[in-house]
């Protein structure tokens, strides 16, 4: 499945490494047939938020000269913050993207990569604000096609062991999976925590399997590259991972519509 990636960062991200031309150009070198960049929009990583005014322009000038090599697709991904969900909304609304991922960084103000988050917490403390933000995300944040890394607080756990117990959780993942799917959106297998040590993707297997039991058909496969050379890394782990849960489709979007392609399968014939 290395013919597409729907989590890329460009160094339009603050934390990102490589410009968009190059992120495009390694994409065409590995076979990608659909390549979604999806450059932060949050105020607690960049300071700012990107204006689409004048990134869309790049982006559509890399599209047209690109366009015979390869399919490129507008994403966004939105940090989402409570106190600024107005303001998100409108980015989201405004523009013509192709896909939104809606992730969860910072939690009433404090951000989980830095580790300020888990300041003055227990572990059950953390993890518990944790779940309960996101759920509350999934009610009232509507504008999304995919939740991105949902057990994301595990990689940056200041704990002696950051595993989550899913029975303990199970109720609250349950809910969030639930109003995921009611809201006609999905969730993303992100391979990055194998690139963070942790052995699995974002989220992990129970999560993927119980999303499956509760009907969920909607998924997509996304790197989560800050760096070009990541771009679909250990993508054929998640695809064993996928087909062990029952999955045969993986999702692209366009114009926030979901387009599937069977898993084994490369060729586009096979979008349904």
């Amino acid at each position: 499945m290395k013919i597409l990636d729907n989590h890329v960062h460009t160094s339009f991200s603050s934390d990102a490494k490589d410009s968009m031309e190059t992120v495009i150009k390694i994409a065409i070198k590995k076979g990608l047939k659909y390549l979604t960049i999806t450059d932060h929009v949050e105020n607690h990583i960049t300071g700012e938020w990107i204006d689409y005014n004048d990134y869309i322009p790049v982006f559509n000038h890399y599209k047209e000269k690109y366009k015979g090599e390869i399919e490129l697709l507008l994403g966004i991904e939105v940090g989402y913050e409570s106190d600024r969900h107005e303001g998100l909304e409108k980015i989201v609304k405004s523009y013509p993207f192709d896909f939104v991922i809606c992730s969860t960084h910072c939690i009433d103000g404090k951000k989980i990569h830095d580790r300020s988050y888990f300041e003055g917490k227990s572990k059950k403390e953390a993890y518990d604000r944790y779940f309960e933000y996101v759920r509350d995300c999934t009610k009232k944040f509507k504008e999304f096609n995919i939740y991105g890394h949902l057990d994301y607080i595990i990689r940056y756990g200041t704990y002696e062991n950051n595993e989550i117990c899913f029975e303990e959780y199970k109720q609250i993942i349950d809910e969030i999976l639930i109003n995921i799917i009611n809201n006609g959106s999905g969730i993303e297998l992100n391979t990055s925590g194998y690139r963070y040590g942790l052995d699995s993707t974002h989220p992990n297997i129970k999560f993927i399997k119980r999303y499956k039991e509760l009907g969920g058909t909607i998924i997509t496969l996304g790197s989560d590259s800050h760096r070009a050379k990541d771009l679909c890394a250990d993508f054929d782990k998640a695809c064993e991972i996928l087909a062990s849960c029952g999955f045969e489709y993986v999702c692209i979007f366009k114009n926030r519509k979901p387009k599937f392609i069977k898993i084994e399968e490369k060729d586009k014939s096979n979008i349904a």
